[in-house]
This record gives structure tokens, C-alpha cells and sequence, in this order.
């Protein structure tokens, strides 16, 4: 969302204070319509980005071949969860670090970053997606618009909220997601987090309609040999990005001190103002 110019002066500015800034790059471009992607790429390293996030192959190995000096970083809708993957990307196309799916737990974490030579990166906070990374089906077969090429699961655009005779009806896309009683909270209706019959159960079935923190879980992560923790932050506005951030700055130095964890300190941030580890502490359903 940035112009070149635009692009450069917000590098250095973060550059005159001690900040590194990554550029996600990591839509899949479309055939015929490459060029775009190519010149973001030009871009990124004109402006002195530390790093590019790529996803798609095709990118990465233009980016490996014609900016060999930029760092390359693997995208989590790439998808790669698992030492072959990774080490493949790593192998092919120089790629540094790779952002894991939020579909791990902390042990599978441990045992990748055992069998690979780059750096992993992992979510703590934010949205928690438990499809395909940025590539969800689901989202797009009842919007029309893909996660990855439009921005946003689940856009608003195509949200509707009804006070029908059972309560409050929330939809995405014409699809029933989500009926709950008049005055208890609605959750936003994102699909992997709707209700949906399955056998004789009717619930949550992929994943609860809340926000994934895993702020105790920082000790455990870095045990397992993770490099960087990934706040989800698209579409926030400045000043949920700069609580959260200062959160979790105050609870990695406390990590560092020895100290405990703190307590729930961003809960009224989090969808429904509840929250989960995900895969992280547990099986999927």
C-alpha cells in the first residue's frame, strides 16, 4: 500500500532508528501480469528492504536469479510445513527464513527446525487461520474473492448481520455462518470459524470464533529454535499494531530476564475478547 517513494522514506525512517522492515510481495501474480510483481521487486531492493516475503515459485526464482543480494523470505501461504518443503525452498531459491502455518504444534516445530538450516518464523497473535494459508476455499467459494489476491478473508463487503425471530443471523456470501441468541456477542463470520453440523455434533468445528496469543507459550517457542514471532496485523489500526507490539516486546524481554509471562495483558484486543494457542497445545478436532 505504498508508492516506491513512499516506500523508500518509510525505510529509512525505520532504518534511522534500529528497524528492519520486511515487504510482503506474497500475492500470486496473475499470468500475463507479471511485470507488476517484478517491478515490486525492483522496488523493495531500490528502497534497501531487508527482506522480501514471497510466496509463489515463479517469484522466487525470478527474485533469486535477477535480485540475488535481496534476502528472501518464505511466505507463510506457501504453505511449507514440513524439513523437505522447507529445504527445498531453501535449496532452490535461497530463501532464509520461512513463516510456519498455524497448523504446528510447538513439538513439530522443535523437530523442522531440527532437519533445517533456516530460520523459522512463527504467529503469536491475531487472526488464526487454519486452512490453507491466504488460500482458503472455503472463504473464496462463498465470496467470490480469494484471500490471497483481494486482501482479506472473509471481506466485509460481503457480510450481512439479520435479527430474524431466533436472534441475530450472520452471513457471508448469501451463507449462513454463524445464529446466536438476541443479546449474546456475534462473532464475526469467517468460515473455518463457523458452525457447521458434523455427525451429531453442531459447533465449531475446524475452530473457535476467537484470537489466537501465545504469549505463554514464548519460552516453549524459543526452545524449539524459532527465530521471530509474527504478529497478524493486516487491516489493524496504528494503535492496535503499536499494543500489541509493545506487548509482546515487554514479554520477550521477560523471557530473556527469566521473568513470568504477563497476564492476559491483551485480551480486549482479542476476537470476542477471548483467545487460544491454536495447534500449538492442541489436536485439531
Amino acid at each position: 500500500n505504498f508508492s516506491p517513494e513512499e516506500l523508500a522514506e518509510g525505510v529509512a525512517f525505520a532504518h534511522a532508528r534500529g528497524a528492519k522492515v520486511l515487504v510482503a510481495i506474497n500475492t500470486f501474480p496473475r499470468a500475463g501480469a507479471e511485470p507488476l510483481w517484478h517491478r515490486a521487486l525492483v522496488n523493495a531492493e531500490a528502497a534497501r528492504v531487508d527482506a522480501v516475503i514471497l510466496a509463489d515459485i515463479g517469484l522466487l526464482a525470478h527474485a533469486a536469479e535477477h535480485h540475488p543480494a535481496l534476502r528472501r523470505h518464505l511466505s507463510v501461504q506457501a504453505a511449507a510445513a514440513n524439513p523437505d518443503a522447507i529445504n527445498l525452498y531453501a535449496s532452490a531459491f535461497g530463501v532464509r527464513r520461512v513463516v510456519l502455518p498455524r497448523v504446528l504444534t510447538v513439538e513439530e516445530i522443535a523437530a523442522i527446525n531440527r532437519e533445517i538450516e533456516v530460520e523459522t518464523e512463527v504467529f503469536v497473535f491475531g487472526g488464526l487461520c487454519v486452512m490453507a494459508e491466504g488460500r482458503c476455499s472455503l472463504s473464496s467459494y462463498a465470496t467470490g474473492k480469494s484471500p490471497n489476491m483481494n486482501g482479506v478473508c472473509s471481506p466485509a463487503s460481503h457480510v450481512d448481520y439479520a435479527e430474524e425471530p431466533g436472534g441475530l443471523t450472520a452471513r457471508l456470501g448469501g451463507f449462513t455462518i454463524h445464529r446466536t441468541a438476541k443479546g449474546q456477542p456475534a462473532p464475526y463470520p469467517t468460515l473455518c470459524k463457523g458452525c457447521f453440523t458434523s455427525g451429531d455434533q453442531t459447533g465449531h468445528v475446524f475452530e473457535d470464533p476467537v484470537s489466537l496469543d501465545a504469549t505463554h507459550l514464548i519460552p516453549a517457542l524459543a526452545r524449539a529454535g524459532v527465530t521471530a514471532l509474527k504478529i497478524e496485523g493486516r487491516q489493524r489500526s496504528r494503535a492496535y499494531v503499536a499494543e500489541v507490539v509493545r506487548s509482546f516486546r515487554a514479554a520477550i524481554e521477560a523471557q530473556a530476564a527469566g521473568r513470568p509471562m504477563p497476564e492476559a495483558a491483551l485480551a480486549r484486543l482479542s476476537e470476542g475478547q477471548a483467545a487460544t494457542t491454536g495447534a500449538y497445545a492442541k489436536t485439531w478436532r
